[in-house]
């Protein structure tokens, strides 16, 4: 079939399915990309790197609940996406990857750029070859993630430009509730008279009949009204322990009888070793097919009976209040100077209802959970799927300009503001490149907190004494790259701060009069990392 008919039928199932595709420049895929531009009811995001795309595209999925398309031309191209679909795949965020490729007769002949395509994904999307019409008119995007392996021979350039097709539209974002792939592992009836603490991880969402349980959230999932910091995970460890609570002592039994998890934690060694505790039940809740650890009981809402005990709640309540004075006492201690969890109370300081939280891995995610995330009326977004710091600034990039668009009329884009690492950002430095002539963000922040090295791993087995001979070399990496030189090059605006008051004043001033793409460099320290994750578990 002639490649140009077979383009124009894949473009009107993508607009049939979606309403963003970003785009990388190529010569197999030129059929594809003249029927998309031709599309009015599709917006095209041009990017000159795959890897950036991909991630750019899982960011707009992210905020929109649908498929965003990624179209690429042939051969290595394809396999850049790799990436971004293993997030997708396991943060269950849909996406869709168009790859051009060479018609199957050249496959295995040695023809330029030309791999096998069929199958790159393995596991994380299955591939839907298309050669004819009948193929191309039956593409499903059933699943969460998908791909589409387009064959497409010469001629791939039309003699004129095709006809625009289809009207300009305005889409909300699709409901969570309505995803096409949840899964339905029924009910659970729960006792909330017993003592019980909520965990509620990513991909957490309100679930009817606990809204009242105590609970330790991770940044991404809803606020809760009883919540409880993560560094209280110790104390309910623990059959009893002695907690001051308005003005008075007294002893308490403090291990939950059940833990109700819902979603996917990841986070805090504290909270998933109680999740393992063998004396606790544990009832897991998720709307897919993965359940974090080994529950007891499984579903996906709950039957829920009883209320939590008034003395129950306030053992939680008081819990809390320990962890989270003891982050806040932790930070007043000169010693420790300015680290990453300093700049991580900051940005957290000053986030406004309607705002967006993006957090980069590693200990990003982590400071603002210490530091009391989440907020109600911020959304806050991790890729906690797989946990990388793969294609960060790219997902803030496709969270920014998706939730902008939800607000089209608003004079001033809503904000955005994304809190990194030095290594997540000098990993994914790509992002920021953004064509003249492209959508862009019109209010991102990007807080990189630079210690110059990988913090993290001064927290973990890594970093103790006893194996610190190639700590610096192996795990440390530092690099010396100029960020405000690397913010020059790639067009966004940049500003400096070595100090906490620093940093807030420059937050504020963002606040008021926003950039289109700002990056604030936080010097910090890592070297004091371990001695204040210590502090904090004492």
């Amino acid at each position: 079939m002639e490649s140009l008919e077979l383009a124009r039928i894949i473009a009107q199932r993508l607009a049939d399915n979606v309403t963003d595709v970003v785009m990388s420049p190529g010569s197999r895929n030129s059929p594809l990309a003249y029927a998309l531009l031709a599309r009015r009811d599709i917006r095209v995001h041009m990017r000159i790197d795959e890897r950036s795309a991909a991630f750019t595209a899982l960011g707009l999925a992210r905020v929109q609940r649908r498929h965003v398309g990624v179209v690429m031309t042939s051969g290595t191209a394809v396999a850049n996406a790799l990436p971004a679909v293993v997030e997708a795949h396991m943060s269950h965020t849909p996406l869709a990857i168009i790859s051009a490729d060479r018609p199957a007769h050249l496959v295995g002949t040695g023809a330029s750029q030309t791999i096998w395509q069929d199958g790159i994904f393995g596991r994380y999307a299955a591939t839907q070859q298309v050669a004819t019409r009948e193929e191309a008119e039956a593409v499903s995007f059933a699943a969460d993630q998908v791909h589409i392996n387009v064959a497409l021979d010469t001629p791939l350039v039309p003699e004129t430009l095709p006809a625009p097709v289809g009207e300009p539209r305005r889409v909300g974002p699709g409901r969570l509730e309505t995803a096409p792939t949840w899964a339905d592992h029924g009910a659970v009836d729960v006792d909330l008279t017993r003592n019980t603490l909520v965990i509620a991880g990513d991909e957490a969402w309100d679930v009817p009949g606990l809204e009242h349980v105590p609970t330790i959230a991770e940044p991404t999932a809803p606020a809760p009204f009883h919540q409880v910091h993560p560094l209280a995970a110790r104390f309910f460890a623990k059959s009893e322990v002695a907690i001051s609570h308005d003005g008075g002592d007294f002893a308490a039994e403090t291990k939950p009888e059940q833990l109700i998890v819902v979603g996917h934690p990841t986070l805090h060694r504290d909270v998933m070793a109680l999740m393992a505790d063998p004396d606790i039940e544990v009832i897991g809740i998720s709307r897919t097919e993965t359940f974090t650890g080994q529950p007891d009981r499984r579903g996906s809402r709950v039957n829920a009976t009883g209320q939590p005990t008034d003395s129950w709640i306030k053992i939680c309540e008081a819990a809390g209040e320990v962890g989270a004075q003891t982050v806040r006492d932790a930070l007043q201690e000169d010693n420790f100077g300015l680290t990453g969890m300093h700049v991580a109370a900051a940005v957290c300081d000053t986030l406004g209802v309607g705002d967006t939280l993006v957090v980069g891995a590693s200990n990003p995610v982590r400071d603002v959970s210490m530091v009391g995330m989440p907020f109600d009326g911020v959304s806050t977004y991790a890729a906690r799927g797989a946990a990388g710091i793969d294609g960060t600034l790219s997902q803030a990039v496709g969270i920014a300009l998706a939730t902008q668009s939800l607000h089209p009329d608003e004079i001033r884009a809503p904000r955005t503001v994304a809190l990194v690492g030095d290594l997540t950002f000098l990993h994914d430095i790509n992002g920021l490149l953004i064509g003249p002539d492209e959508p862009r963000p019109g209010n991102l922040t990007i807080v990189v907190a630079n210690d110059n090295g990988g913090g993290i791993f001064h927290t973990l087995e890594a970093g103790a004494e006893s194996v610190a001979r190639d700590f610096e070399r192996v795990f440390g990496t530092s690099h010396d790259a100029g960020v405000e030189k690397l913010a020059e090059a790639y067009g966004a605006a940049y500003a400096h701060a070595g100090t906490l008051p620093e940093l807030l004043e420059t937050l504020i001033e963002l606040e008021v009069q926003p950039n289109p793409i700002t990056i604030v460099e936080v010097d910090t320290t890592r070297a004091t990392r371990r001695a204040l994750a210590q502090r904090l578990t004492k």
